[in-house]
């Protein structure tokens, strides 16, 4: 009895340092994973969360978003308006996600922005983008100033998809590639709106690669109209 007392407290200090060492280790990794500026997930932890989401939910929106006029405001005011833009965006993300359990949302790099939302109903997807914009385009104060950016987001729905598009790493790149070409068709026309192209379907592809856009399925909306 006396040995095994000895050797538990020979251990036990052994054991408590190893465990604290390995929740030391996760939060690296998780933040690691983590932008530094906006605290949004990074590209590679965004794809496996999204990945994970289109495989367990059937109705399942990506969404891409790029700041106008950023680069004014960086311009304008400084580096460090820009960050606040940056880190106003990921926090208007973040409120207008909250209500969504399963939702993912990532800083893709610089002004650009992603999100994987479930949706019990994919007739939401329309008033989650207006008030998506609506949150992302409201002034942010930064150095006793209001500022503002605009917001391009284009969205793609996984239920819209050709059924032969299964694997759900296949559908995640055809969505990305579909929102992105949607909201590239608000920068097209201006800017500062949001895109749904309805019905999509993976086989239509670009003309041109990468955001070429696809005009004529869905009306880009923009801040006040219907």
């Amino acid at each position: 009895m006396t040995t095994v007392l000895h050797t538990l407290a020979a251990v036990g200090p052994m054991a408590v340092a190893w465990g604290a060492h390995g929740l030391w280790m996760r939060r690296r990794l998780t933040s690691a994973r983590r932008d530094p500026l906006s605290g949004l997930w990074t590209r590679d932890a965004f794809e496996t969360r999204a990945t994970r989401a289109l495989a367990r939910r059937p109705h399942v929106a990506v969404i891409l978003c790029d700041l106008d006029g950023f680069k004014a405001i960086n311009d304008t005011h400084g580096h460090a308006a820009g960050d606040a833009a940056i880190r106003a965006a990921a926090a208007s993300l973040n409120d207008t996600l909250a209500g969504h359990p399963g939702a993912v949302a990532a800083r893709l790099g610089g002004d650009e922005f992603a999100a994987v939302v479930p949706l019990a109903d994919p007739l939401a997807l329309p008033w989650l983008l207006r008030g998506l914009h609506g949150e992302m385009t409201a002034p942010f104060r930064h150095a006793g100033r209001d500022l503002a950016v605009g917001a391009s987001i284009g969205a793609a729905l996984s239920s819209d998809l050709n059924p032969a598009v299964s694997r759900p790493g296949e559908a995640l790149g055809v969505l990305l590639r579909l929102a992105d070409e949607a909201m590239y068709a608000v920068k097209r026309t201006g800017g500062d709106g949001w895109h749904y192209p309805a019905a999509a379907s993976p086989e239509r592809g670009t003309t041109a690669g990468r955001r070429t856009g696809r005009p004529g399925t869905h009306t880009t909306h923009r801040e006040g109209a219907a």
